[in-house]
């Protein structure tokens, strides 16, 4: 302010640093009466004087003394740490801002730039508590207040990093391997880089509040667990992070296996009881009756060797339940004890029961004898004549064959069996008398044969079966038989020549013998014919190949895996179920024959005609008269990819390969109108679904995908009530970041097709080298991600993928069209016209060489011959 201390009104003039330096009015400089006020985020510092005008006298006041104006630099605040030095994940950490030389501050916190509005107080100093967790960063602070200075300069950055705690960890010290059950463990608590721990113990997440100590002791198997440690200390850090959990996992003691031969035994007889642990080690054993006190030790009639107890002589006192248990020196000490077996000794000496097989016996014949005892284990003795002689034979089967006997071979036999070392035998058994007459007329007898008709390996069940039996050698008449199933007669009624089964079942399956009988006549009986009757077989079709392309044809083969044999095919195609069609048991379609005829080839060419083959096809066999059909095969469907004109299903993106995450929009376009028409998808796991809901369908013939997944992926095709099917579309959702953008519709020959190699991050990178394949093989390498094939031809269709450094595209068929060809008619036409004017040409040039030759001596007329051969020509 400026002021001459006059009444008069004065005007006055502003200087800064020089007398002549006169200041105006600016921005900053504002001149009202007597005061210059200068405003601003900073003050220009340095002298300034005034100076009073005016009109009356004296004009001017002298210049007044100068003001020196100095502005101070705001006072910066600075942050404090506490505690210094390294900070540990979760503690405390105080942070104080100081302004020193003012006092009223309002202190104003950041951090990452970001204001904290509820860190500010009033106070002189304030502190702020940071739990370290999730709460590092930079930090700065201001002050604000109302006086002067109203702001302080903010502090410097200062960053607040977190240190990790030291992690415990907890090992096993002893015993090394592996742990069973009364083993004592010592676990040890590791925590690195630091000292003066105490430790603390867990089990299930249960403190152990005793154990503080480093190493603690545990004992198996009542103390087994998941354990874990965590240590604290005065110093910081003043706790570790908590270990990884260390299971103390008890391995079962090994299971000790005991076996008694034999079992039932008879008094007097040897019994061995083997007692295993299964290890290479060696074990020594102990061995237990009845009673876990009750130790079997040797004595006169029980001896143990090694792994073995056995019992000499026994009584029926040796009667009761034993086990058997192993020890040794290393770990395991023990084993488990065996399961018990209980041991049975009957007070008796079994006896044996013969039987022979037939009653009547011719020489000639065979007769089989069958030594029968109970329990097991047997050897079996044959005696001929006496009991107490050598025996004749010795089988380790019950039963024993004379073979072509003679009349010498008769007599009395029996049998005993005999088992163990030293053997102990059964009583004998009775007598049977063999008694053996010669055959008839002293001439061989004849030989029954049976005949199975159908004479199939395998029968199914249902069919029906015929069993004929010729004897041969004995003539045809007045013979009566016998029909054997398994050796035992089952059809003692039916003495006629055939026997009938129809229809057959499993319970038919069996060996089957015939016989005749004419008064005191036999004939021998034939040689067993088996009969396996197995389940309904259900035929495996198998279409090659499954993908049509334009103008080839289709295999389509029935197998009957069962060996089996005369079957003839039929053949269907898959029709939608409608009203008033049958259908095929619960499925939703009913069948349509493929042709009139039942072949007996098992497979089929289709060779399409009309509209697309795409749909389901089946297969079933059938044999005999009246026929026995099969089941009907699976479903096994047949895809066609070219277009037709009624109806075809188009994709928008127009490619066969997406990414997962787009969406894609599938629709079946008809000329005029879709009504009718629905969209169908084929899947591993199911062979035909329309659009699931879940996709938001738009109209029954439009389906679109929001969000792809791999699960997405299928062949779709536009399907009509019908029966009516449009191509189809292989869809392959890919979940890495590369796909193949090739034809979706089969390209006719001599067109250019393009393949274009497409990355999901398109829009980021650069076109990259790229490798195209065919059928798996490399064959051509771009550094612009596309390749060109600039006239394809039929070789050129096949399976393509692309690979490059962001990875490898799925594989995508590549059909080509065959180009059209001329009609047969309009072919036909060509041809003879060509032949006739080939003709016509060859006449006129005969006919102009004979002039040419007759008149080639005047002159003048050569010129005329060839200029009218030139004509023609």
């Amino acid at each position: 302010m400026c002021s001459v201390g006059s009444d008069s009104i004065w005007n006055y003039q502003w200087y800064k640093d020089r007398n002549d330096n006169v200041l105006s009015q600016s921005v900053r400089h504002t001149i009202t009466g007597d005061t210059l006020t200068i405003s601003g985020s900073t003050v220009n510092e340095g002298p300034y004087w005034c100076q009073g005008k005016r009109e009356s006298r004296p004009t001017s006041s002298s210049i007044s003394d100068p003001v020196t104006i100095t502005v101070n630099a705001l006072p910066r605040a600075s942050v404090s740490v506490s505690p210094q030095g390294l900070l540990y994940s979760g503690e405390t950490v105080s942070l104080q801002c100081v302004i020193p030389g003012y006092t009223d501050w309002t202190y104003r916190w950041f951090r990452y730039n970001q204001h904290l509005p509820s860190q500010t107080s009033k106070a002189i100093d304030i502190t702020i508590h940071i739990t370290l967790t999730g709460q590092a960063g930079q930090y700065r602070c201001e002050g604000l207040r109302n006086d002067r200075p109203q702001r302080s300069q903010p502090s410097d950055d200062i960053t607040i990093s977190v240190t990790a705690l030291p992690t415990a960890s907890v090992k096993i010290v002893t015993p090394q391997g592996l742990l069973y059950p009364g083993d004592r463990v010592t676990l040890q608590c590791d925590i690195s880089d630091y000292t003066g721990w105490t430790y603390r113990w867990f089990r299930y997440n249960e403190e152990l509040p005793i154990q503080t100590r480093k190493t603690i002791t545990i004992s198996l198997p009542d103390q087994a667990g998941q354990y874990q440690c965590v240590g604290r200390r005065r110093g910081r850090p003043q706790k570790s992070d908590h270990s990884f959990f260390l299971p103390i996992i008890i391995t079962a003691l090994p299971k000790t296996t005991l076996t008694v031969k034999p079992n039932p035994a008879y008094t007097g007889e040897t019994v061995t009881l083997m007692c295993s642990v299964g290890s290479d080690s060696i074990w020594n054993y102990q061995w237990y009756k009845d009673r876990n006190d009750n130790v079997v030790s040797q004595s006169v009639r029980h001896t143990i060797t090694g792994d073995t107890l056995t019992i000499s002589r026994a009584a029926e006192s040796d009667q009761g339940q034993y086990w058997c248990e192993g020890s040794r020196v290393s770990r395991p000490t023990s084993s488990q004890p065996s399961n018990a077996i209980t041991l049975t000794v009957k007070d008796y000496q079994p006896k044996t029961t013969l039987t022979s097989d037939k009653e009547n016996i011719f020489t000639g014949d065979s007769v089989t004898l069958s030594c029968t005892v109970e329990s097991s284990g047997w050897k079996f003795y044959w005696y001929r004549h006496r009991p107490d002689s050598t025996p004749v034979a010795t089988t380790s089967e019950y039963s024993c064959t004379l073979s072509w006997v003679n009349v010498s071979d008769g007599g009395q036999y029996w049998c005993r069996a005999g088992r163990g070392d030293p053997v102990y035998y059964t009583l004998y058994s009775d007598p049977v008398q063999i008694n053996i007459t010669v055959s008839y007329v002293c001439a061989e007898r004849p030989v029954a044969v049976l005949i199975l008709q159908p004479n199939w390996t395998q029968i199914f069940r249902g069919e029906t079966v015929t069993m004929r039996c010729d004897i041969q050698g004995g003539g045809d008449t007045d013979w009566d038989y016998k029909w054997n199933k398994n050796s035992q007669l089952f059809s003692p009624f039916n003495t006629k020549p055939e026997h009938r089964i129809s229809p057959v079942y499993r319970s038919n399956s069996d060996s089957y013998t015939c016989e005749g009988v004419k008064g005191n006549k036999f004939s021998k009986t034939s040689e067993a014919v088996k009969l396996t009757v197995s389940d309904q077989p259900q035929p495996a079709l198998s279409i090659s190949p499954q993908w049509l392309n334009p103008g080839a044809s289709v295999m389509l083969s029935c197998g009957v895996k069962e060996l089996s044999t005369d079957w003839r095919f039929s053949w269907y195609r898959t029709v939608p179920y409608r009203a008033g069609l049958p259908s095929l048991s619960d499925k939703s379609y009913s069948l349509q024959p493929l042709s009139d005829n039942v072949t007996s080839e098992d497979s089929y060419t289709l060779i399409p005609a009309g509209a697309a083959p795409t749909g389901g096809y089946v297969c079933r066999a059938g044999r005999g008269d009246p026929v026995y059909y099969t089941l009907y095969s699976e479903p096994q469907f047949l895809w066609s990819g070219d277009l037709q004109p009624s109806v075809s299903l188009r994709i928008n993106p127009n490619r066969t390969q997406h990414f997962r995450s787009k969406s894609l929009s599938l629709s079946c376009e008809l000329k005029g109108n879709s009504t009718g028409w629905r969209l169908k998808r084929y899947t591993e796991t199911a062979w035909q679904s329309e659009c699931p809901s879940a996709w938001r369908s738009v109209t029954e013939s439009t389906c679109t995908i929001t969000s792809l997944n791999t699960w997405s992926s299928g062949v779709f095709w536009c399907e009509s009530g019908s029966g009516e099917y449009s191509n189809a579309v292989n869809i392959t959702v890919n979940d890495g970041d590369v796909i193949l953008e090739s034809p979706v519709h089969p390209v006719t020959e001599g067109d250019s097709v393009t393949l274009t190699c497409v990355f999901r991050y398109q829009e980021t990178n650069p076109k990259l080298k790229t490798d195209f394949y065919k059928d798996g093989v490399l064959i051509k390498n771009e550094t612009t991600g596309e390749m060109t094939i600039p006239t394809v031809s039929k070789s050129d269709e096949g399976f393509y993928k692309c690979k490059s450094g962001e990875g490898e595209s799925p594989e995508s068929w590549v059909a080509v069209r065959v180009s059209p060809v001329v009609s047969p008619g309009s072919s036909t036409s060509v041809l003879v016209g060509v032949v006739v004017g080939l003709v016509v040409a060859g006449v006129l040039l005969v006919i102009l060489l004979v002039l040419l030759w007759r008149y080639q001596n005047r002159k003048g007329e050569t010129f005329i011959i060839y200029h009218l051969m030139e004509n023609v020509l």
